[in-house]
């Protein structure tokens, strides 16, 4: 268990920037637990768990803005089943998008293969009756 964390320290504990702390904090994806009247955030062991769960969301390739949807339901279903749910329906949206993406790849190779081809066609004809 940690002690309450200024957020330099927090910060380093979590392996991000202080300033990545405070924009997280205006995105609403994490808080500090309280602040002292000299205006210091400070935070605890359940601020650095949410944080590790949005770093290890973003490792997963969620935006800011997905996690944005998926975090809280970590938090309020114990067993994270909820959250692991809808990181699934993510997950998936994101494979069918990549899919759609590499099938117009896919067509758009096979039509700069035919222009070249079309293009080395012409270029030899006309090298030959040279």
């Amino acid at each position: 268990m940690i002690d309450k964390l200024r957020i330099g320290e927090f910060a380093k504990r979590a392996g991000v920037t202080p300033r990545t702390v405070r924009y997280y904090e205006s995105l609403g994806l994490l808080g500090p637990n309280e602040r002292q009247g000299t205006g210091f955030r400070y935070y605890t062991e359940v601020e650095l768990s949410r944080l590790q769960k949005i770093n290890a969301l973003k490792e997963l390739g969620l935006s800011l803005e997905e996690i944005a949807t998926v975090i809280p339901l970590y938090f309020e279903d114990p067993t994270g089943i909820r959250g692991k749910q809808k990181v699934l329906e993510i997950l998936k949206d994101h494979l069918q998008e990549t899919e759609g993406k590499i099938e117009s790849l896919q067509q758009f190779q096979l039509d700069l293969k035919s222009k070249i081809e079309r293009i080395q066609d012409w270029i030899n004809q006309h090298t030959q009756k040279v």
